[in-house]
């Protein structure tokens, strides 16, 4: 409403009194109005549904990364939250609108948030990057605006709802597969440092280790990004540290760390063990097959929307902080060769 009245250059109350068919509108003012509402492409139904509920029925979705993140990630992981997204927004029978704008400092990235902080247009918004989305949460927190998460916020976790896994107990889960197949020099390749799930998933590989009274070499903690590259070189610098494990942090390090030891001429899982971290499909595509945790990631934005649509209507009054389960998907480049040798493990 507050648009409409905005690019025709008029108040609220004259765009109520024109869609409302009111007499005491000059023809011009009349005309101009209707104008922008079809230019706009606005249904009178849903501006009359607007006009009582006083909103939209529109959900912003907000990914603040470059466009190539978005398009060019292979592990599809943006788009496969927006499915999970836009499943639950249609059978509650909203639309979505996406914001990509690029991560990062400097005016664009503050124009971005400006924008998306200031927004009419959506009930609510779901983040889908709450590390790279930081400064728009700072923006958003101390005002009405409604929101979601994914991943838990590096601060105001507290003050904000938002979606995401027990990372802890997931790493944990498969370093601790590891040392029970008898691994005792395993190394984590992680994504960057200041990532919440980054982070959370060392501090998995760290309490799993020291349980089971191993020594960690700081050398084996790797940081980088979530993808091949990182994995590639990453492995490559750990070649010489006579590891016999990698717990990767994501699927597509994994991948990279396969292809690295395969080059290298090093066997997996009889030399090295690996262990993924998101269930991929690519992960039975690799040879071996990858053990991996899987991650529910359409099911974190099924959850998310859902979450955001209880803040709309109010029957969620105030902030929650959710963790979805995760499980140890068990193929064969961890080592553990057949449904036996796993019985006898975990009987």
């Amino acid at each position: 409403m507050e648009d409409i009245a905005r690019l025709a250059g008029v108040s609220r109350s004259t765009v109520s009194r024109v869609i409302n068919h009111h007499p005491n509108v000059s023809p011009a003012t009349r005309e101009k109005v209707w104008q922008v509402i079809q230019e706009q492409k606005f249904h009178p139904n849903q501006i009359a549904r607007m006009l009582a509920t006083q909103r939209t029925q529109i959900l912003g979705i907000v990914v603040s990364q470059t466009a190539a993140v978005f398009f060019d990630d292979p592990s599809a992981y943006f788009p496969t939250l927006i499915q999970g997204i836009a499943e639950v927004a249609n059978q509650q029978n909203y639309s979505t609108l996406l914001w990509l704008g690029g991560s990062g400092e400097g005016e664009n990235h503050e124009s971005f948030h400006r924008q998306i902080s200031h927004n009419h247009l959506a009930d609510g918004l779901v983040l889908l990057s709450a590390s790279a989305s930081h400064p728009l949460i700072a923006r958003l927190v101390d005002t009405p605006a409604l929101f979601v998460t994914i991943e838990r916020p590096r601060h105001f976790a507290e003050r904000v709802s938002y979606v995401t896994i027990d990372n802890v107990q997931a790493a944990r889960t498969a370093v601790e597969h590891l040392i029970q197949l008898g691994r005792r020099k395993i190394a984590i390749i992680t994504g960057p440092l200041l990532n919440t799930d980054s982070h959370d998933r060392v501090i998995g590989y760290q309490q799993a280790m020291e349980a089971a009274g191993l020594a960690v070499d700081p050398r084996w903690i790797v940081y980088g990004e979530f993808n091949t590259d990182t994995g590639q070189r990453a492995m490559k610098s750990l070649l010489p540290l006579g590891l016999d494990a990698v717990f990767a942090a994501s699927d597509q390090i994994a991948l990279g760390v396969l292809q690295t030891l395969r080059e290298a001429g090093v066997c997996v899982p009889q030399d090295m063990a690996v262990v993924g971290f998101d269930d991929l499909p690519a992960a039975t595509a690799t040879t071996p097959q990858l053990t991996t945790i899987h991650h529910p990631i359409r099911e974190k934005g099924a959850y998310a929307t859902r979450l955001l649509l209880g803040l709309i209507e109010g029957s969620v009054p105030e902030p929650q902080q959710v963790l979805l389960p995760t499980h140890l998907v068990i193929r064969q480049s961890c080592g553990a060769l057949n449904a036996q040798d796993m019985a006898n493990l975990h009987g």
